[in-house]
């Protein structure tokens, strides 16, 4: 558990936002970990998956759905969050892989991205397939691009990208192992669309 300080906020699409916060990030283990923030007033906390991590910066993706995440929308640099981390097993990154697969499906996108790092660290720069249900819940097609890999974005109503699902892309990319989140219909489709 610790404080961490809000860098900056940046407005995504039109209900998604990137918080980057500064504090202690040596509890983050592996890519796919997550955190759970206590918001001033509210009972629960709000799990958040971890986007990124670099040095005492950690980064933190979501969408707006209810009013914990409307406060955390609101919020302004400086401005300090009570965080629980190292919570979640992550990623393998070890396994044998040469030509990993990253299949993120909405609110599933941000972990794959500390994990795309983490394994083009290790030398195996891998393919992403983003899926969204539209256009306008796109992000970081550019993130995952500037680190180097091959992004194929998919909407299932085809205004952008490919139409249709991610398990829609997958025929089209050589690969020895996938790595996947998003919600669980997704993770079903790919486990019964994949070849490997």
């Amino acid at each position: 558990m610790g404080i961490y300080t809000v860098n900056n906020i940046r407005k995504l699409t039109y209900d998604t936002y990137e918080m980057v916060l500064s504090g202690d990030t040596s509890w983050i283990k592996a890519p796919g970990q997550f955190v759970n923030i206590k918001i001033d007033g509210l009972f629960l906390r709000r799990p958040l998956s971890v986007c990124d991590i670099a040095d005492d910066k950690m980064t933190l993706i979501f969408k707006v759905v209810g009013q914990g995440t409307e406060i955390l929308s609101c919020m302004k640099p400086l401005q300090q969050l009570d965080i629980l981390c190292d919570l979640g097993n992550g990623y393998d990154t070890e396994v044998f892989t040469l030509k990993p697969l990253l299949i993120g499906g909405g609110c599933g996108v941000p972990p794959l991205y500390y994990l795309a790092k983490t394994l083009i660290k290790k030398g195996k720069t891998p393919n992403v397939i983003l899926g969204f249900n539209k256009k306008d819940d796109v992000f970081y097609e550019k993130e995952f691009a500037d680190i180097g890999c091959k992004v194929y974005v998919c909407c299932v109503d085809g205004s952008y990208g490919y139409k249709g699902f991610v398990t829609d892309v997958i025929s089209m990319i050589d690969y020895d192992y996938i790595f996947t989140c998003g919600p669980e219909p997704m993770l079903k489709a790919v486990y019964e669309n994949s070849s490997k």
